[in-house]
């Protein structure tokens, strides 16, 4: 079941429903995509129809944030779960190891991906992770056909797509036909920054109290603009569009 929340669709789930959903989509005869809406992700589909497509498109749109479950109670449409994708990574890779579904990750800064994989193998050691590529050797910058033919040539379960929103969602859909092993893409976001220990999460208590983005402004002031993007302006829009319901 799908709620809206200003012209996006998101799923009303919880993780094992989600991880039903993953299951599904590996029997299924081409890919399907995730994507992980926030509130800043909300902010941007009301100027930029095509990545509202891509989101109302998707197989399942994971609540990844902390302000779309009190705009969903707000509007009287409350979503069953919030989903970190973060999160929702661990239990993936878990799920992954269990049904020996293969894991290919792109994305991030140079090296980040590989430090991700290798903490995800540290905790699921028979988990088969087939590709950790950042899109770099050493400072020099891939291109994407060469990136396109290594996804292609080790065919994962699998892809995990970490290059910010909406650029990873555009990209995925952009290559739905192109790669015939694969079953399911997600856009990650910074999650492997988190995964790799190259960024730190914010205490636990944060987190359930909604307040991960005042830990983040402290430790990254320059997030100024988006943190006032996903609270304040994300705040506005949602009462002035209940207000003309």
């Amino acid at each position: 079941m799908k709620q809206e929340i200003l012209g996006v669709k998101i799923n009303s789930i919880d993780v094992k429903e989600a991880l039903s959903v993953v299951k599904e989509c590996i029997v299924l005869p081409r890919m399907n995509y995730f994507v992980t809406p926030n509130p800043e992700f909300v902010v941007r589909a009301q100027k930029d129809e095509k990545f509202k497509e891509i989101l109302n498109n998707a197989k399942l749109a994971i609540p990844d944030g902390f302000g779309l479950m009190l705009a969903a109670k707000y509007l009287g449409r409350p979503l069953n779960k919030r989903i970190t994708g973060v999160g929702f990574i661990w239990k993936m890779a878990k799920l992954a190891e269990q049904e020996n579904y293969s894991i290919y990750l792109y994305g991030a800064g140079s090296g980040v991906a590989k430090k991700a994989s290798e903490k995800l193998r540290k905790k699921h050691p028979n988990l088969n992770i087939v590709g950790a590529e950042s899109g770099y050797r050493g400072k020099e910058e891939l291109s994407d056909t060469q990136v396109l033919e290594d996804i292609k040539q080790k065919k994962p379960h699998i892809l995990l797509v970490a290059l910010g929103a909406p650029k990873q969602e555009k990209w995925i859909a952009k290559h739905l036909e192109s790669f015939p092993g694969v079953r399911l893409a997600m856009g990650v976001g910074g999650a492997f920054d988190y995964i790799s220990g190259r960024v730190k999460r914010a205490p636990k208590l944060f987190r359930k109290l909604g307040l991960e983005w005042l830990v983040r402004l402290a430790k990254q002031p320059w997030r100024i603009m988006r943190i006032y993007t996903a609270t304040i302006h994300f705040a506005y829009l949602v009462i002035k569009g209940k207000r003309k319901q």
